[in-house]
């Protein structure tokens, strides 16, 4: 178990002379705690399997340097790294029984027995395997399978961390939200440094303490759930976090005040010192605009359709050529297509070219 820095760190697959805006991955520095549940999340190709990589030892990076508890391992192989990895298919032995699956990786360290029988039983209890330790690992279902390939991850007591790359994305469903809870169970159980590849929010949001949110190769923010949804660091992870993603509207901002086509939008801090040249946007989550009816001084956007998710319902409104979803009240309706908009002014965010401004209070 390690804590673990990331000094510098980027990587470029056409080597450390490339432009760095072609780098896969762009430089971070950023430290991780011991015993702390991580996720990398992201579109495919925004760099975190590279990071994962870069992390286990699979890729040696461009530039920068990795510590695990302060020491300078960047230069040594996966296997000197002490890392466990779990990737996304998962690779089982068919001729072996499940128990011996798990075992594996503690027999190629010449563990004794008596160690390897515990931690198996250990891990067999805790991922609901145990009633088929004893039987051949053939036709096993997906989940079944990727139980016992995060079981060879988990095994061994004395891991400097647990990777996992996208481990659920073949599992079905209902079965995806079981292993899920499972694998947030054995991390409070077990204490291990934890950090888990994925493209779903919903994997990130519920598995992790700290989710790292990446975006063309950068880390654009790093924090909680909590801290994510409600005061996104980058316009991407706004859009990207939520169901739906945060409504970004092009505007001016003066003081307290964002105008948008005539229309004012009172702000819940005051922004008298934006950069100039900037590409200025306000943004607010659909939770935090309701669509009412049309009155003065109501921004009015043209209603497109009403989607009702039974908890809630979001009304997808037009303004100009931008598109928004807004929170659509019980017992609203627009007999004539229109709606006005009431933004939350304590919810509604500024950015400078695509960067949070934080505005004075």
């Amino acid at each position: 178990m390690a804590r673990i820095d990331l000094v510098d760190l980027a990587h470029s697959y056409g080597g450390n002379a490339a432009p760095q805006e072609s780098f896969a991955l762009k430089p971070v520095t950023m430290t991780w705690r011991q015993g702390g549940a991580y996720a990398l999340l992201g579109p495919s190709g925004c760099g975190k399997t590279t990071l994962l990589n870069v992390i286990s030892g699979i890729i040696t990076p461009s530039r920068g340097k990795i510590l695990f508890d302060g020491v300078d391992i960047t230069p040594l192989s996966t296997q000197k790294r002490n890392i466990a990895q779990v990737f996304q298919f998962p690779v089982i032995y068919d001729t072996m029984t499940v128990g011996e699956n798990l075992a594996f990786p503690l027999k190629n360290r010449g563990v004794p027995k008596a160690e390897i029988d515990r931690r198996v039983a250990e891990i067999g209890r805790l991922l609901d395997l145990d009633p088929y330790l004893n039987r051949k690992a053939t036709r096993l279902t997906a989940d079944a399978k990727q139980k016992i390939s995060l079981g060879r991850g988990l095994v061994r007591n004395d891991v400097a961390a647990v990777l996992f790359d996208e481990p659920l994305t073949v599992i079905d469903p209902e079965l995806k939200w079981q292993l899920r809870s499972k694998l947030k169970a054995l991390h409070r159980e077990l204490d291990l440094t934890m950090i888990y590849v994925t493209h779903d929010q919903t994997e990130a949001l519920t598995f992790a303490d700290t989710v790292v949110v990446m975006h063309d190769g950068r880390v654009v923010q790093s924090g909680t759930p909590a801290e994510l949804f409600d005061k996104p660091a980058h316009t991407f992870v706004g859009y990207f976090i939520g169901s739906p993603g945060m409504n970004i509207l092009p505007a001016e901002v003066r003081g307290r005040e964002a105008r948008i086509g005539g229309n004012v939008i009172a702000l819940g801090r005051s922004y008298d010192n934006l950069p100039a040249g900037a590409k200025i946007e306000i943004g607010v989550r659909p939770e935090f605009v309701d669509a009412v009816a049309p009155a003065p001084g109501l921004l009015t956007a043209k209603v497109e359709r009403i989607d009702d998710l039974g908890r809630i319902r979001f009304a997808r409104v037009r303004i100009g050529e931008a598109k928004i979803a807004a929170r659509a009240p019980a017992g609203f309706t627009s007999a004539d297509g229109t709606a006005g908009l009431k933004f939350d002014p304590s919810h509604v965010h500024v950015y400078a070219d695509s960067l949070l401004v934080e505005g004075a209070a």
